[in-house]
């Protein structure tokens, strides 16, 4: 009997931390290529990512997912939770609720991202 284990699927909030998708596509794309059994999928602005995607080789592992919000670092928990649904931090948590993903990281806001995750 074969027994296919499926991979490692991580939602990243590639919209978070200080400087957003500059430093979370290229730190992806790097983790993809060392773990190509880890399915990776960039949560994001469309612009922002395809922006920061220009000119990288593609990878299988990697794939994108687009939203139109995100959470900034000043944004207080109970407004982020209730203002931004489609949020890449809210989408990230989404998919993992949703079982679409098996974990999600966010350098984003703290609070925001405890009060969207204790909601879900």
């Amino acid at each position: 009997m074969h027994i296919v284990a499926e991979l490692l699927h991580i939602a990243i909030d590639a919209m978070s931390g200080d400087r957003g998708p500059s430093t979370c596509v290229p730190a992806a794309m790097a983790a993809a290529q060392e773990f190509p059994d880890v399915r990776f999928t960039l949560i994001g602005r469309q612009a922002d990512l395809e922006r920061e995607l220009a000119g990288r080789q593609a990878r299988a592992n990697v794939s994108c997912r687009y939203c139109e919000q995100v959470v900034e670092m000043a944004d207080h928990p109970r407004e982020a939770l209730r203002r931004k649904k489609d949020s890449s931090m809210r989408v990230a948590l989404d998919m993992v609720k949703d079982h679409e993903a098996d974990a999600c990281v966010s350098a984003g806001n703290t609070g925001a991202l405890m009060a969207m995750a204790i909601s879900c």
